[in-house]
């Protein structure tokens, strides 16, 4: 009889504890649902990839957590190296991890959530689509199989090239098409992922390479919403006007920064010291600086060995900033986003010409958009700082010496930027992190995906707007 009642009593615990667990689980708001979504797949992925049938020996779970952290925020960085240390089944799961997080985590937790929750109203659904929005993916319902069906084109076609006149030193066929295939998902994911020892170097000087992986690079960093607005108005390109001011910021911010970014990199390490390029030819020079500049703010790629001793200060501070600005809202990169730099720039020279308003191409800027650029890059300078200060206290956390030590700040703050822009360049300092250095990276790639935005409307849990308003008063600026 005991027995009887010590059994009722634990299904009734269970029972009790299930039916709050389901409680809360209802309750979770959009972005609190996107974090625990990509913690619970950051976790299934790390035990699968750490298993024998998709790493070798080297390859323990804290090597597997930073992998696969780094494929879902489509970072790039790696302790491990991916062609050596994966199986065919471990680099296919990586490519799944990076199409995962690249096309849209918080699209994909956003579905799961109106299966998971039983949401089905009308509020609910609004919800989910101003989310969806808010936090950059583009779209909901057909939308999105239009995204996926897009992507899979573009990624077809840039597999087809480069095994065609690509890749051609490879001759088995089979990992050839391997190779092109995986190259071009992770540079249509600005993952950065290779499968070579030295990423891209050994191509520096094939264009067919560098043109179909740079082409990529832009494509999935200008976003959906630009891609689409052209692909609808393809027939109208003849006037931009008839394009949306979105997709008009995006196209300009985005050339300019990759003129900009070229130009300053051929300038800054042609007469540096014992420059990166100052041995190369003009054509080999301009293609190593101009696929730099692409793939540095949101991809990863590289075709030069990146370092401090192979890279002036100068051309290591450019790099930073273009890291720090990163790719379009939609798209696959991230940083703070071209159009959030635009709409400073705006608002600056609105100040200027003494307006009360950002007026950009005879628009007019709602004041909570330029809030919330303010908001994003002034938090996401912040964070990046901290994680910086955060990696000097490396060897002091881990109780061991540690090559944290001779680590210089720029490379420091360079590491950190590339982290928490999901861009992944790395000059030589991930690898040889210690644990927590590498825990810091962590949290900085899984916080850059997400947004800034997103992680602190997940804490702060459902906000309403605020009704009261209170007396002006001037501060002098």
């Amino acid at each position: 009889m005991r027995f009887s009642s010590d059994a009722v009593s634990s299904a009734s615990l269970l029972t009790h504890a299930l039916g709050r667990l389901d409680q809360w689980r209802r309750q979770l708001t959009v972005p609190q649902f996107t974090v625990v979504t990509g913690l619970l797949v950051i976790g299934v992925g790390t035990v699968i990839l750490a298993s024998p049938a998709c790493s070798s020996d080297s390859v323990g779970l804290w090597e597997a957590l930073f992998t696969v952290t780094s494929a879902i925020t489509v970072t790039g960085l790696s302790i491990i190296d991916v062609g050596k240390e994966l199986t065919l089944l471990g680099q296919v799961v990586l490519a799944g991890l990076i199409v995962v997080g690249g096309l849209g985590l918080m699209a994909i937790t956003t579905f799961l959530q109106g299966f998971v929750q039983g949401r089905s109203g009308l509020k609910h659904r609004l919800d989910r689509g101003r989310a969806l929005d808010e936090f950059g993916v583009g779209g909901i319902g057909p939308t999105f199989n239009s995204i996926l069906l897009t992507a899979a084109i573009i990624m077809g076609l840039g597999s087809l090239i480069l095994y065609c006149f690509g890749f051609v030193e490879i001759e088995h066929p089979g990992a050839r098409l391997w190779t092109s295939l995986f190259h071009c998902i992770s540079a249509y994911n600005n993952a950065g992922f290779g499968l070579f020892s030295d990423n891209l170097v050994s191509y520096r000087s094939q264009p067919v390479v560098n043109g179909v992986i740079g082409a990529l690079i832009v494509i999935g960093g200008i976003g959906w919403r630009v891609t689409n607005d052209l692909w609808t108005k393809r027939f109208r390109l003849r006037r931009l006007r008839n394009l949306s001011l979105h997709t008009r910021l995006v196209l300009r911010s985005t050339f300019l920064l990759i003129a900009l970014g070229a130009i300053g990199l051929l300038f800054t390490e042609q007469f540096a010291t014992d420059g990166v390029i100052s041995k190369l030819s003009l054509w080999d020079k301009l293609q190593v600086t101009l696929f730099q500049s692409i793939t540095t703010r949101t991809a990863g790629f590289n075709t030069v060995v990146l370092s401090q001793e192979t890279l002036s200060d100068a051309g290591l501070l450019l790099m930073i900033g273009l890291m720090f600005i990163g790719a379009s809202p939609g798209g696959t990169g991230g940083g703070i986003k071209t159009t959030t730099l635009a709409l400073l720039l705006g608002a600056t020279r609105s100040t200027l010409d003494n307006r009360r308003e950002v007026v950009i191409r005879q628009r007019r800027i709602a004041p909570e958009l330029i809030f919330k650029a303010v908001g994003v890059t002034v938090a996401s300078g912040l964070f990046v700082v901290v994680m910086t200060l955060l990696l000097g206290l490396g060897p002091t956390a881990g109780g061991e010496e540690s090559m944290t030590g001779q680590f210089t700040f720029l490379e420091k703050l360079f590491t950190c930027m590339s982290a928490f822009c999901t861009v992944g360049l790395d000059v030589g300092v991930t690898s040889q992190l210690n644990r927590w250095g590498q825990l810091v990276l962590i949290v900085g790639m899984f916080v850059g995906r997400l947004g800034i935005l997103l992680l602190l409307s997940a804490i702060y849990g459902r906000t309403m707007p605020h009704r009261v308003a209170y007396p002006q008063e001037e501060v002098y600026l």
